[in-house]
């Protein structure tokens, strides 16, 4: 399993940007793949998921600025976030939930057993 993302860089408070992510050994469509990010000093935050049957979740913090979509030809996973805010400053990985994991929360490192190698995200106020 190989988690690949893509698509992160500085941006200015108010901008978009959208980020990627191309799994390899797994298929995107079994809905146990999620956006994190993390802050320095802080633990993962979940950022987004998508459903087995297409349906997007968000926490309250990036609620209606954020939207995941998968490309199922491509088995990419995007994320494009709009209106950011320095808030949204961190690095954004996909993971993978372990299926053996009795890890429930999502900022817990434990429910996941693949990253990507992550990308940084900034935004400047």
């Amino acid at each position: 399993v190989q988690l690949v993302e893509s698509g992160g860089g500085m941006v200015h408070a108010g901008d978009s940007l959208q980020l990627s992510c191309t799994a390899s050994g797994l298929a995107i469509t079994n809905g146990n793949i999620r956006w994190v990010r993390q802050a320095p000093g802080k633990g993962p935050e979940w950022v987004s998921t998508i459903n087995t049957g297409g349906i997007p979740y968000y926490p309250t913090a990036v609620k209606d600025r954020f939207t995941i979509s998968r490309d199922n030809a491509n088995n990419t996973l995007n994320l494009q976030m709009n209106n950011l805010k320095p808030e949204d400053t961190a690095v954004y990985y996909c993971v993978k939930d372990d299926p053996l994991s009795y890890y429930s929360d999502y900022a817990d490192t434990r429910r996941y057993d693949y990253w990507g190698q992550g990308t940084q995200v900034t935004v400047s106020s």
